[in-house]
């Protein structure tokens, strides 16, 4: 994922500290730095992105480590909660009692399950979409070694919202978020970033966008927010502010649209809006099968061709289910192969090919959380976050193209060892920092007394005998 799209065969990295400070051919690798080398590692085959080592006779590979650009780690323990309803429904009658019923223990438990499978699917680094107690996360964020931009959600305004939040106003949410900066940006060796946070649109008034706007800019990190997911959506923004289109259209209008904005889902934009985007640098978090799953086809190769940087996402587990990176890789490439048959009638298998997938993933999703300058490919002086991939199993043999294969074959059991930060917090399938089976122990029960407290009772769709 460098500039040059640089290939290795037989090639070799050097890390020091948390950093890389050498790649290139093994052997001048070794010639150089073998004898000052406190550890050799020997991963023949293994691919390297960028750089990618690749020996078809050993079939061990390594990558750059994956960047989820869109996640709620606190939704982890309302998986199965909300499946099979419109977003509204989703909203108002399952997600928004969950969340404000949440215990900041509730959320440190659910980040730890979340980001558990995110280590499983090779991601080393996640944007938080917005949860409400960011503590909770900070810690369970610092324990696993994941890199981080940690967001709590934010609403001041709208219909439906639990009553300890309809009290919120603009002047509190601002407050809340500086405090979270305050106390946990650049903490954990680095590793966690606190962004601002705006839930969407319908739930924002103008003060608490024009703030979160400036107080973003002056202390220079960057806003998460739900973008047009839904036509009601933008329909409600034309009828309520006299514009001609939706939410992207208003916040062009009133001066929101910069190049630190994150702009979730973004599937109800018409051209004009591709271009207000473009202009202002915004990055768009591309979540294919949240939307597939209440949303619609997002204009992703338009917003491409007019220069957007998307990254792609997984959503929350109540969107989604599986927190799987390497699953939305290749959903993202068939949703977005399929649009063209939908919106067309014609085919076009080069919409969205295997090197465009696999550069959202990384040097795309870098530079979406504001942080390429360290992360999203393998170069000198980079953040050494690298996950290794075993494709010897039947789900990837044979590999002729080792970049078709890891888009299009590999599977989230491929998968066997991630470094964040110069360390090792999976090797060979197993989570470094904390006891899976105590973690998924704990969150079993939390998940049973946090539906209870929010009074939340899922209709039956079996018939038990």
């Amino acid at each position: 994922m460098d500039d040059d799209d640089r290939v290795f065969q037989d090639g070799g990295v050097v890390i020091e500290g948390d950093r890389i400070k050498a790649l290139g051919q093994s052997s001048h690798i070794l010639h150089q730095f073998a004898v000052v080398a406190t550890q050799i590692i020997d991963l023949h085959g293994h691919i390297v992105l960028p750089g990618l080592n690749f020996s078809l006779s050993c079939f061990i590979l390594i990558l750059i480590g994956f960047i989820n650009t869109h996640v709620h780690t606190s939704q982890q323990l309302a998986r199965g909660i909300a499946d099979d309803v419109d977003l509204m429904t989703w909203l108002h009658g399952r997600i928004w009692p969950y969340e404000s019923n949440m215990t900041e223990e509730d959320s440190y438990i659910s980040t730890l399950l979340c980001g558990i499978e995110l280590i499983h699917s090779g991601v080393t680094c996640f944007a938080e979409a917005g949860g409400q107690h960011v503590s909770g996360m900070a810690r369970a964020v610092e324990l696993l070694g994941l890199r981080a931009c940690l967001t709590q959600s934010t609403m001041d305004a709208g219909e439906g919202l639990p009553s300890s939040w309809a009290a919120r106003t603009a002047d509190d949410c601002i407050q809340s978020q500086k405090q979270n900066y305050e106390k946990h940006h650049n903490t954990a060796d680095g590793r966690i970033r606190v962004w601002f946070g705006i839930r969407q649109i319908m739930n924002s008034t103008d003060r608490l966008l024009l703030e979160t706007r400036d107080a973003a800019r002056e202390l220079k990190t960057g806003i998460h927010m739900h973008v047009a997911e839904i036509p009601y959506e933008n329909q409600l923004v034309m009828d309520v502010h006299k514009v001609n289109h939706g939410t992207v259209t208003y916040l062009e209008k009133i001066g929101f649209l910069q190049n630190n904005l994150l702009s979730a889902h973004t599937v109800w934009v018409d051209d004009s809006e591709i271009s207000f985007l473009s202009r202002a640098g915004v990055k768009v978090s591309h979540c294919p099968a949240a939307a597939m799953r209440m949303l619609g086809f997002a204009p992703v190769r338009e917003m491409l061709d007019a220069g957007i940087c998307v990254s792609l996402g997984t959503d929350g587990a109540p969107s989604n289910n599986r927190m799987s990176i390497v699953d939305e890789m290749y959903i993202a490439s068939l949703i977005n192969k399929g649009r063209e048959v939908f919106a067309n009638g014609t085919t076009d298998p080069t919409a969205l090919p295997a090197e465009t997938i696999l550069k959202m993933v990384t040097i795309n999703g870098a530079k979406s959380v504001l942080w390429d300058n360290e992360l999203g490919s393998l170069e000198v002086d980079k953040k050494a976050d690298i996950i290794v991939v075993n494709p010897s199993s039947w789900t990837m043999i044979p590999v002729h193209d080792c970049i078709s294969s890891l888009v299009y074959c590999m599977r989230t059991e491929n998968v066997v060892s991630v470094m964040c930060n110069g360390k090792w917090i999976m090797k060979d399938k197993k989570i470094q920092t904390v006891d899976e089976e105590e973690v998924i122990s704990k969150a079993k029960q939390a998940s049973v007394d946090l539906l209870k407290r929010a009074g939340i009772r899922l209709p039956s769709k079996m018939n038990f005998i």
